[in-house]
């Protein structure tokens, strides 16, 4: 019985979160993810390096997710990375507790960016 319930209510909850409009869906059904973009100082920095692999997309979703995941000060700071990426390797291997916490950060937020921007 305290399974049912348990059940029920956990179901209920479920079925009052679906409401709204399915923005990601088209008329036909199929699913369309949501892109990511942003502009800033990595959006900018990214785009101006002229590497390979960087586009407006590519570009615009890095510094979205930064926005979501970096203080403006670390954005400021990773804007180098882009410029010297070498600039990272001295930070990871520096005996200062800033550039280690730095780097911890940067490598989270690399991830984070390589698994939602890598498509595009």
């Amino acid at each position: 019985m305290k399974t049912t319930v348990l059940a029920l209510l956990a179901l209920s909850t479920l079925a009052a979160c679906g409401g709204g409009k399915a923005s990601n869906y088209t008329t036909r059904g199929a699913f369309t993810p949501t892109q990511l973009f942003a502009t800033g100082p990595l959006q900018r920095a990214c785009m101006a390096q002229g590497r390979k692999a960087a586009n407006a997309q590519r570009c615009g979703c890095i510094q979205a997710v930064a926005d979501q995941s970096l203080s403006s000060a670390e954005q400021r700071r990773g804007v180098k990375v882009f410029k010297d990426p070498h600039k990272l390797q001295d930070w990871r291997q520096s005996d200062r507790t800033g550039d280690n916490d730095f780097w911890s950060v940067w490598k989270a937020f690399g991830q984070n960016a390589e698994r939602s921007c890598s498509s595009l």
